[in-house]
Parts: structure tokens; C-alpha cells; sequence
């Protein structure tokens, strides 16, 4: 994916020469790419207020663009799939996310235009705190059924003493009557020898030659004894104390369990695909909202930086990291006479910096602001 720079500077003669010669050298060297980013007209207000609303605006913009990688995030763990299929899931509008921030347009149902900005914010803010709240609900609530649905599948998998023996042990195995009964028994592979010689003597009325194994793995096997039901507890106790565990089963338990993990599978792609839909639809809608969240504050900026009558262009430039340092270099030089002081800072920033981009603390002679979609790269 890429990164974008969002700028405005004012409409003023000499911004407006730099603005064209700006254009002239990306297209020319190849620097970066650039669209017109288009801002309606905002119900600016009283202009004392702006400070406050640029300060919410900037704690919005850093919980909407975490609630963005969160929901980015989720949606890769879910779909366990590539960047590719990834980026064609996660749209904005129905578009792609390149396309949905390069031909942007206000939302003017969603976003009322006429609205205060501080109330605009408000409608972004509940949006996005909405989406935080019930993604982290919808979350711990799938992975509870992932948790417990892996559970029942480890104990299926486990050991002999806990594994489901079932398709092991048929009907015939077992012999159950009036009087006798047949226990299963699991013997360590070191302790084969020791049950065969031994079992007949833990109990009294324990039927002779009755053991047979059905079963083994790597630790040991499942063997069959068969005795009097009223020698089982004694049985049971001796074998215990000779390290032989007796295993409780029932055809009507391990039917059970089948159908409690066959019914909790179905239940979790039931969940699957419900909870993968809210997402893809969040994800659009968080970063739509972000989009427009980032117009507020170019908006915002260019009324208290270049004053009233609001007059400003805003531009999108798009560039890899190779360039970004020339690129904020051409900028410097070409935006200068907006605030010289910044100048002797803006390449310093820019060399320091490990990312191309911007953070919200920098400073330029001109207003930038940086997206990022980085976040649908897998990692």
C-alpha cells in the first residue's frame, strides 16, 4: 500500500505560482503524485473556538486511526489469508482505499456541512467510539467460542487417559450384563508386562484372560478387563495404586461429546462469517470517517494559520520512501515565504526521520497531514 501527504496552503499569488511549479516538478521527476483534494465550505463559527476544536480534532484523529489498525488487524487474523485478498476485502465505499482517498468527496448526508465543526467532530467521535465498543465485544465473544471449541478438540486429541476413544472401542468390546462388566484400562507401554502378569490377582471375581489391548500410542494402550460389577471398586483402587487408570466411558458420553463440538463448530462459522461481514462494513465506515476527519482538520488549520476570509487549497501527494525526502525538501523551498522560521527545521525533521511522512508534532511552513494504508500490509 502507500502513504499520502494532505497539504493546503493559502490561494494567495505567490502560493499559488508555487503550487504550479510544485506540479510541474513531481510530474517531471517523478517525486510523487498529485490530486486536488476537494473541502467544502465549513461553518467556521467563532473563531476563538477553533483552538479547542483543533485540539479534539487531533485526540479523534489518533483514537479513529487506532481504532482503524484494530479492526485491520482483526480482520487479518479472522481471514488468515494474503495482503492481496486482504486489500480486496477491506474497502472504503466499495472502493478501494487508494481510489476512496484520491477522488474524495464530502459526504454531505452523513456529514451535514451546515452543521458547527465541534458538532461534526461529535458525529465522527460517537461513530467511531460506537465501532471501538463492539468491536472489542464482538472480539472477546468469537474467541470465547474459538477457545472452547479448541478445548473440546484438544481433550479429543489429548493423551489416552483423556483422548475420546471413540471409533476405538465398538459394542462388542464391552461386555455388559446382569453381573459382569468391562472396564478399560490404560497401561503405560513400560507397564505392559507388569498388567499382564498382575490383573488377574487386583481383584477378586475378575474373569480370566478377559484383558485385551485396543488401542495404543506412543505412551502406552487402552486395555479391556472384564469382572463381577461388585469387584469394580476394589478393582479400581488397586489398579490405582499399581498406576493402571481406569477409564470412565459411555457410548452415550462420547456420542455427546461429538455432537456438543459438532453443534459448537457450527455455531463458530456461523460466527465467522457474521462477525468477518461487521468488520469489512467497519472498517469502511471508521475509515471513511477518518478521511473526513482529516478534511476537518485541514480545514481547521488553514482557518487559523492563514485567517479569514477562508481562502486555501488543499492537494494530495502521494510518495514512497526513497523520494519523501526530496520531495519534503521541494516543499520547503517552494512554501518558504508562508513562515521562514520553519524552514530551518523542516529538513532537519524529515533526515531524522526513520518514516517518510508526518507526525502530528512536525511543523511546516504549509499544513500537513499524513495517511497512511499501510496498515493492510501483512506482516
Amino acid at each position: 500500500m502507500t502513504d499520502f501527504w494532505l497539504i493546503s496552503v493559502p490561494l494567495d499569488k505567490t502560493s499559488l505560482t508555487s503550487v504550479e511549479k510544485l506540479k510541474r516538478t513531481i510530474t517531471k521527476t517523478h517525486l510523487a503524485s498529485c490530486w486536488k483534494f476537494s473541502i467544502p465550505d465549513l461553518k467556521v463559527g467563532v473563531l476563538d473556538s477553533l483552538l479547542s476544536v483543533s485540539e479534539d480534532l487531533s485526540k479523534l484523529d489518533t483514537l479513529t486511526e487506532s481504532v482503524i489498525k484494530t479492526t485491520c488487524q482483526c480482520l487479518k487474523e479472522m481471514m488468515e489469508t494474503s495482503s492481496d485478498k486482504l486489500v480486496e476485502n477491506a474497502l472504503a465505499n466499495g472502493v478501494d482505499l487508494m481510489s476512496y482517498v484520491t477522488k474524495f468527496q464530502w459526504d454531505k448526508a452523513k456529514y451535514p456541512t451546515a452543521l458547527p465543526l465541534s458538532s461534526l467532530a461529535d458525529i465522527i467521535n460517537k461513530e467511531v467510539s460506537q465501532v471501538e465498543t463492539e468491536l472489542k465485544s464482538r472480539t472477546a465473544a468469537f474467541n470465547s467460542v474459538k477457545a472452547n471449541l479448541q478445548n473440546l478438540e484438544h481433550k479429543l486429541e489429548g493423551n489416552l487417559q483423556t483422548r475420546s476413544l471413540s471409533g476405538i472401542i465398538r459394542k462388542e468390546d464391552l461386555v455388559v450384563s446382569e453381573y459382569l462388566t468391562t472396564l478399560l484400562v490404560v497401561v503405560s507401554r513400560r507397564s505392559y508386562l507388569q498388567w499382564e502378569r498382575s490383573y488377574e490377582s487386583l481383584s477378586e471375581f475378575v474373569v480370566p484372560r478377559s484383558s485385551r489391548k485396543l488401542f495404543e500410542d506412543g505412551d502406552g494402550g487402552v486395555f479391556t478387563v472384564t469382572l463381577f460389577k461388585r469387584a469394580v471398586c476394589e478393582f479400581k483402587a488397586k489398579a490405582q495404586e499399581s498406576k493402571f487408570i481406569v477409564r470412565e466411558y459411555s457410548f452415550d458420553l462420547e456420542e455427546k461429546k461429538h455432537q456438543e463440538i459438532t453443534q459448537l463448530s457450527n455455531h463458530k462459522k456461523e460466527q465467522y462469517g457474521i462477525f468477518v461481514r461487521w468488520l469489512k462494513v467497519n472498517f469502511s465506515q471508521v475509515f471513511i470517517a477518518w478521511i473526513h476527519l482529516k478534511a476537518l482538520r485541514v480545514f481547521v488549520e488553514s482557518v487559523l494559520r492563514y485567517g479569514l476570509p477562508v481562502n486555501y487549497q488543499a492537494l494530495l501527494l502521494q510518495t514512497d520512501r526513497k523520494c519523501s525526502k526530496k520531495l519534503r525538501e521541494e516543499l520547503s523551498s517552494l512554501f518558504v515565504h508562508l513562515d521562514p522560521t520553519a524552514s530551518m527545521t523542516d529538513v532537519t525533521k524529515q533526515v531524522s526521520s526513520e518514516i517518510p511522512g508526518l507526525s502530528q508534532q512536525e511543523y511546516y511552513s504549509y499544513i500537513c497531514f499524513h495517511i497512511s494504508t499501510n496498515m493492510l500490509e501483512i506482516s
